[in-house]
């Protein structure tokens, strides 16, 4: 209702901005009140880790890339019904190299917005900074579109959420850069070289990071033209590397992305280290 097509678009771009500021407000709230119990009722924590185990979604994520794998180890069919579980793009016509791309550039995107982001802002400002990162990250994924319909209502949901990912994006590139030092056949310097030179090319903010230091530590090429329900997107390439991608190649982004996860986790265990030895 608030976002009818015969509304003028600064109409609806105030409407989209009084959405944000609600549910940014109903997320903050609920995430003080979650934090308030538990500091302040000896069984309050449990609500806050089961938060977290919840809003975090590591796990899910390499579960869903995985299956993607094991698809298209069977069929390309049985790849295109696993992978459109994890992207907004017409899975029908891609071939197999197309549904392996878009499983790792899912996966290293995914990576900073599902994984590294909520970390970050959570070591910043608790609860309510996890809730109110995912509610704006949720309402992104939602309105934030920048198709006819949505490209008003949903332009604060959008922006916000590209603010909030400015720091999470470039760390979640590096930790892949890292991380490729540990991995079979990674290349860090090639991962580190591709995410500064072609994150620029992505026509997300934020998203090129992670994804270009996926592709220069795997020596793939991604994102490139790809398809959508409504129109054809005729991106640019990141990275050098081949495009004749296989589900080998999601195994070892897969490998890459554990150790990057492992690393973000280092590094959260020693701030909480710091913290309670001050």
């Amino acid at each position: 209702k608030l976002n009818r097509e015969d509304r003028a678009e600064v109409d609806r771009t105030f409407r989209g901005a009084f959405v944000v500021v609600i549910i940014v407000g109903l997320a903050f709230s609920i995430g003080w009140g979650v934090a308030w119990l538990s500091l302040n009722h000896p069984l309050g924590w449990i609500i806050e880790f089961a938060g977290l185990v919840s809003l975090l979604s590591a796990r899910g994520l390499y579960d869903h890339v995985s299956a993607v794998a094991k698809g298209l180890r069977n069929s390309v069919e049985d790849g295109r019904r696993a992978v459109a579980h994890i992207v907004g793009r017409d899975p029908d016509n891609l071939d197999g190299p197309g549904v392996a791309r878009a499983a790792i550039e899912s996966l290293a995107e995914n990576f900073g917005d599902g994984v590294i982001a909520p970390v970050f802002w959570y070591v910043l400002f608790g609860f309510p900074g996890l809730l109110v990162y995912k509610a704006v990250n949720t309402m992104d994924s939602m309105i934030g579109y920048r198709s006819p319909r949505y490209r008003a209502f949903g332009m604060t949901a959008a922006r916000l959420d590209d603010v909030l990912n400015l720091i999470p994006a470039r760390l979640a590139g590096l930790f892949i850069v890292f991380a490729s030092a540990f991995v079979p056949t990674g290349k860090p310097m090639q991962a580190l070289k591709v995410m500064l030179r072609d994150s620029r090319f992505h026509r997300s903010l934020n998203a090129g990071w992670p994804e270009g230091a996926m592709a220069g530590a795997l020596g793939l090429s991604l994102a490139g033209p790809r398809h959508y329900a409504n129109q054809t997107v005729n991106d640019p390439w990141i990275g050098d590397g081949k495009t004749d991608v296989r589900p080998k190649d999601i195994s070892r982004a897969l490998y890459l992305y554990f150790v990057a996860c492992l690393i973000n986790a280092m590094w959260v265990a020693a701030i909480a280290v710091m913290r309670f030895s001050l």
